[in-house]
């Protein structure tokens, strides 16, 4: 018998069993999960008797649509390979897919509750009333678009769509669809709309990646998931400010009705003129409140009634001095009389007094109606005594009879 050595057993055992099993698909519960960083997924298969080691390596990998975990049942595709130096045989894998589930609904699921705990469902941008712009990332050759324009021009003419034009299945659509979001959220339009319609799970995969759902929750723009039929629900559904059922219903939550809004101006509008008309009429009973309080208050009235109150107690002066004057003209008509009679008393006495003056004074008044007196006078001057008149001087001399011019011959002193 030829002796071999443990290389040699090796090898002859790996080429018997990737030349035997070149091919082959087992099912079993997944154990021992690691994820290396170099892309790798090693993990064991087990059922209830027995267990095999498994690898798939990272350009395998990178093909999954779900992340394999601990526990979960699997039915893999591959190759078994032998690992020489440690005489150690695995299954070399190249797809898997999970057991009971389809592949999508546990990608779905799984990538689900990933973004749930990173929290990028949890972002909610206020969608604008009435947006004057709009961004629509959609396919322009589908009947999505013209379904949306159409029931948008019907609702609100106002507002400017700008398209988009976007692959939203296949092969580089995730790709441009962030591509699109992030160029129309640099362009500050009132919202962004993505849009497509209906299809399989496979058919709307797009919107389920997570570039596309990193790309949404990133976006300040708000965004409206708007992605296939009532049914249909994706992930970018969760992440965007507002899901709309279908394309067709997104225009009719983002955009008001035009008659809707006509009934409810013109309610606005009358509902504005009753309350009008009773602020104005409120308004106008206290401004004639004001007005007679102003006129109550003004300075005319305030002087109108103060020149009332003088008249009054002008009056009541009046009689009260005209009452004291007949009070005391009563108690002074006794000493009116007495005064009277004094007065008439002291008169008496005084003109016998100047009687009695006059008398003296007649009798030594030179009147020239007596005896014995003239008026002398030289060139119209009275003489008033004889020592002014000079020797040779020229008299007039008159009394009441007559004139008579007389010559100073000679004069005398006493």
């Amino acid at each position: 018998m030829q002796v071999l050595s443990v290389s040699e057993v090796n090898h002859q055992i790996k080429s018997l069993l990737e030349t035997t099993f070149l091919q082959v698909s087992v099912s079993g519960e997944v154990s021992n999960c690691t994820h290396h960083s170099s892309g790798h997924i090693y993990f064991t298969l087990k059922d209830k008797d027995s267990s095999l080691k498994c690898v798939m390596f990272r350009g395998n990998a990178r093909n999954l649509r779900f992340k394999i975990e601990e526990g979960m049942n699997l039915q893999v595709n591959g190759a078994i390979s032998v690992y020489v130096p440690r005489g150690e045989y695995q299954l070399n894998c190249t797809y898997a897919t999970p057991s009971g589930i389809g592949e999508l609904t546990l990608a779905y699921e799984q990538l689900k509750k990933e973004f749930e705990k990173l929290g990028y469902f949890d972002k909610k941008l206020p969608i604008p009333k009435f947006p004057k712009r709009i961004a629509l990332i959609t396919s322009s050759t589908g009947a999505v678009l013209h379904d949306m324009l159409k029931i948008a021009s019907r609702r609100w003419k106002l507002t400017q769509f700008t398209l988009f034009d976007t692959l939203v299945q296949g092969e580089g659509a995730k790709e441009m669809i962030v591509k699109n979001i992030q160029h129309a959220d640099t362009l500050r339009f009132d919202c962004i709309v993505l849009a497509r319609g209906g299809g399989s799970l496979e058919d709307l995969w797009a919107f389920n990646e997570r570039i596309v759902v990193e790309a949404i929750f990133n976006a300040k723009t708000p965004i409206v998931s708007a992605i296939g039929h009532e049914p249909d629900v994706v992930l970018s559904d969760f992440a965007s400010s507002l899901r709309a059922p279908t394309p067709s219903a997104a225009m009719e939550l983002l955009l008001p009705d035009c008659n809707e809004w006509l009934l409810t101006l013109d309610a606005l509008h009358s509902n504005l003129e009753v309350t009008f008309k009773k602020i104005l009429n409120k308004k106008l009973d206290k401004l004639s409140q004001i007005e007679l309080l102003l006129q109550k208050l003004s300075p005319f009235s305030k002087l109108q009634r103060l020149e009332e109150k003088l008249q009054i107690q002008n009056e009541l002066l009046i009689s009260k001095i005209s009452h004291k004057l007949a009070i005391h003209s009563t108690k002074l008509e006794p000493f009116s009389i007495k005064i009277t009679q004094k007065i008439e008393q002291i008169l008496n006495i005084k003109g016998n007094i100047l009687l009695a003056l006059n008398a003296k004074l007649e009798a030594k008044n030179p009147n020239l109606q007596k005896k014995g007196f003239l008026k002398a006078n030289i060139n119209g001057k009275v003489i008033e005594n004889l020592k002014e008149i000079d020797v040779g001087s020229t008299l007039i001399l008159e009394d009441c009879s007559a004139k008579a011019k007389v010559q100073v011959l000679d004069k005398t002193l006493f």
